[in-house]
């Protein structure tokens, strides 16, 4: 591929690498250059631009990223047409995304100008939803690139496993102190989660804490064809030998695993009754918080609704975090406060200076007893807050 500058006319079959504005003219990145771009660049005086050229052996940028996504794309993943060098996938059904990470480091080590990146591997998706790109760095790559990346896909490097299990068995063991509403809200939240994957609660069952009827009620959710079993414990699972646990058993059915490397969500058991997989749900499991909330919730304070003032004077406008108005767009702090004074002295009331939200601690008493302190200075009042405060619903001051 040659790269370089070249005058209109010797442009021509060439690509634009720059977006190129001179004077009306506007020639978008990426067009090819024909007479009447020559004709054109020529009347708006242009003598030079820079160009790319495909040379023998090479492919285009739309025609490699197309190549390359449709080699990746397994099951139930559309390919989105390429364009300017990318092509996107799509989840064409409803489930978990399965990536072959091997496929994907075999396919980005081929050469820097071919790059493939996924969502998580794991990640449940959506119909419609982005799950891949395929992106071409340059105008375009030796043919033999393309082949490579092609090959190293091997058949597909990311495919949506369908969720199967439509029919959801659910089991609440009680002990005194656990709330009805608990174990109600517990149900709402699980059925939410469980809709996107197109499944539902057949059956659900409110047993006491005790292996032996625990035990008698996983097995009727079983005879009932729940698909999974998920047990909302009283009291999380301390042991493999714990009530949980020990009622699976019970029925014939074995513990897979105890405990996961995550938090929340750490006391998971996964057990199998039957066929049917048994869960022992950990206690983060009936809030409808994702475990990832706490990790944003930070970055989410930050966006709260800011308190705004009331005064008349400066209706709408955002307190700072010492209960003060924010200077207007385009003023200075300094500005605003030469505003506030020139108010005071005609007798005027300064914005925020009978706005209703009243900051709380220190920084707040600061702030009014600053805000007091002009205003007596103005008027020559020699009183004290009280005072002030007391003139003030008298109409005086």
């Amino acid at each position: 591929m040659k790269f370089g500058p070249a005058s209109p006319a010797d442009a021509i079959g060439g690509v634009t690498v720059h977006t190129l504005r001179q004077g009306s003219l506007v020639l978008k990145k990426g067009t090819t250059i024909g007479a009447a771009e020559v004709e054109a660049l020529t009347r708006a005086g242009v003598k030079e631009i820079v160009v790319v050229r495909l040379e023998e052996g090479d492919v285009s940028e739309d025609v490699a990223a197309a190549s390359i996504a449709k080699a990746v794309a397994g099951d139930g993943v559309n390919v989105e047409r390429a364009f300017t060098g990318r092509a996107n996938l799509f989840a064409a059904k409803a489930g978990v995304l399965v990536v072959d990470r091997a496929a994907v480091d075999r396919i980005n080590g081929v050469d820097e100008a071919i790059t493939f990146a996924t969502l998580a591997a794991y990640k449940p998706v959506v119909e419609g939803e982005m799950v891949a790109t395929v992106k071409l760095i340059p105008f375009g790559v030796e043919a033999r690139l393309r082949d490579a990346a092609v090959k190293a896909a091997s058949g597909g490097a990311l495919r949506i496993a369908p969720y199967t299990i439509k029919r959801v068995g659910i089991v609440s063991t009680l002990l005194p102190g656990l709330a009805a509403k608990v174990v109600e809200k517990t149900l709402r939240v699980t059925a939410e989660r469980l809709a996107p994957a197109g499944a539902t609660i057949i059956a659900e069952r409110r047993v006491p804490h005790d292996e032996a009827a625990l035990a008698a009620a996983i097995k009727e959710m079983l005879d009932l064809g729940a698909e999974l079993v998920i047990v909302f414990g009283a009291s999380a699972i301390a042991d493999r030998r714990d009530v949980i646990p020990a009622a699976i058993t019970d029925i014939g059915g074995a513990i897979e695993h105890f405990g996961m490397p995550v938090d929340p969500g750490n006391l998971l058991l996964i057990g199998n009754a039957g066929g049917v997989p048994v869960l022992g749900a950990p206690g983060c499991a009936r809030s409808p918080v994702g475990n990832r909330d706490a990790a944003t919730a930070p970055r989410k304070s930050r966006y709260r609704r800011q308190p705004q003032c009331r005064s008349r004077h400066s209706r709408g406008r955002t307190l700072d975090p010492d209960g003060r108005p924010q200077q207007a767009a385009g003023r200075t702090r300094r500005q605003d406060a030469g505003a506030d004074r020139d108010r005071a002295g005609a007798g005027l009331e300064s914005p925020g200076r009978d706005c209703r939200h009243r900051p709380s601690g220190r920084a707040g008493r600061e702030s009014l007893a600053g805000t007091e302190s002009e205003v007596r200075a103005q008027s020559g009042f020699r009183g004290g807050p009280r005072q002030l405060g007391e003139g003030r619903r008298r109409g005086g001051a």
